[in-house]
């Protein structure tokens, strides 16, 4: 599997995927139906508006009725896809989505368009950072983020034959194709790399960074585990075992807050089960700055770079560099 994200690799917008595989799930079953907050167009669905007129309820910049659409959709006997820019989505709904959504248990699938940094140049108001914090604490909810293109597929699939909440993330930040060999399963995470030295988990937009920076390792003599943690609620706690006591320490990036998010996650999981040194890597307390997606990425060090820097500290290869 390539480890590199340079110009001869080609990348993708994970939302063509999930726009196309929602319109093989309408296809195939007439409950799906898609509703939207005057988004038809940042959330690709304008090919699904044309097939499917009757399915898309597009409710205007309102994003509390959006959800609660979508919920009244759902003990309709539908399957609703809410899909919106994931800062709007859950920051101005999220009191519809813990009531009607989580409480209440309904088949609802969120779809967060562009999260993290893929709205760069708009500045603090639309980085969708702070989701993974919100979504986990909510009980019931299922919170989903896909690395590529073909996990989107599945995870989408997964969702819709799934009755209950879920929440995905569906990034526009291109990425590279990372898991077209490898099966899909919320709850598990993805082993895209063996390593003994050091474990080195990513989750979406992050993965890729993961994986080129285990190549950069592997040429200093360090071996490391790169896992793929689609699943941010349920953790797969197994693998977070098998890392812990097989490579001894972990960093996890997330182009995401560090504070509630996957990093925080992990950590508490381990706390009370398996000690090891960490590193969480992602935004730190404080609004992101206006910028480029590629920009934040390593104003935050959670590009592959900053990945390396903090293997090195962990895994005791810089100390033994600078001798």
């Amino acid at each position: 599997m390539s480890t590199t994200t340079d110009a001869a690799v080609e990348l993708h917008d994970c939302r063509k995927a999930f726009a196309e595989t929602l319109i093989e799930l309408a296809e195939t079953d007439p409950r799906t139906v898609a509703v939207c907050n005057d988004s038809v167009g940042s959330s690709n669905l304008k090919e699904f508006q044309q097939r499917f007129p009757d399915r898309l309820l597009n409710v205007g910049i309102a994003e509390q009725l959006m959800v609660g659409a979508g919920a009244g959709l759902a003990n309709g006997g539908r399957i609703p896809f809410v899909c919106a820019a994931a800062p709007f989505l859950t920051g101005r709904a999220l009191e519809q989505i813990k009531a009607d959504v989580a409480y209440s248990r309904t088949n609802v699938k969120l779809c967060a368009m562009s999260p993290g940094f893929a709205y760069g140049q708009l500045g603090p108001t639309h980085h969708g950072v702070e989701d993974f914090a919100w979504m986990r604490t909510l009980p019931e909810m299922v919170v989903l983020a896909p690395a590529d293109p073909a996990e989107t597929r599945e995870a989408l699939r997964w969702a819709h034959q799934y009755e209950g909440p879920v929440y995905l993330r569906i990034g526009r930040t291109k990425v590279p194709d990372l898991t077209p060999h490898v099966p899909f399963a919320a709850g598990r995470a993805a082993c895209l790399r063996e390593g003994h030295d050091i474990t080195l988990i990513g989750v979406g937009t992050t993965v890729s960074a993961a994986l080129t920076a285990a190549g950069k390792l592997a040429a200093e003599g360090v071996h490391a585990r790169v896992l793929n943690f689609s699943t941010v609620k349920p953790l797969d706690e197994q693998a977070l075992l098998a890392a812990a006591a097989e490579t001894g320490c972990i960093v996890t990036v997330e182009e995401a807050n560090v504070h509630g998010g996957l990093g925080s996650a992990v950590a508490e999981f381990l706390a009370g089960h398996s000690p090891v040194p960490m590193k969480l890597l992602g935004v730190r307390d404080e609004f992101t700055p206006t910028g480029s997606a590629a920009f934040l990425s390593e104003y935050f060090g959670i590009d592959a770079e900053a990945v390396v820097r903090a293997a090195r500290e962990l895994s005791g290869a810089g100390q033994g560099a600078a001798a």
